[in-house]
């Protein structure tokens, strides 16, 4: 298992169209994938846990991954929470 903190960089945070991304990246790799935020853990193939932490511009997350291509699956998370546009 590996994990990476992670700062959203995009000026709406992880709200419908980026967060949609981010679900949508998470859901292309096998490993399973969580977001942490304030000591709460969801799926982040699921729009629903994504949308439910109310992430905004500026604030960290936690990003695990279990699987055989966890490191592939946090990079790709990596570079879009670096994304400003």
């Amino acid at each position: 298992m590996l994990y990476k903190e992670l700062v959203i960089k995009h000026p709406d945070g992880l709200k419908s169209r980026t967060a949609a991304l981010f679900v949508q990246t998470a859901g292309c790799y096998e490993s399973q994938i969580l977001i942490e935020s304030e000591n709460k853990k969801v799926n982040a193939k699921s729009i629903m846990g994504v949308l439910s932490l109310k992430i905004r511009c500026g604030e960290s997350i936690y990003v695990l991954a279990n699987g055989k291509d966890e490191k592939e699956a946090l990079d790709a998370l990596e570079e879009l929470a670096e994304k400003t546009e």
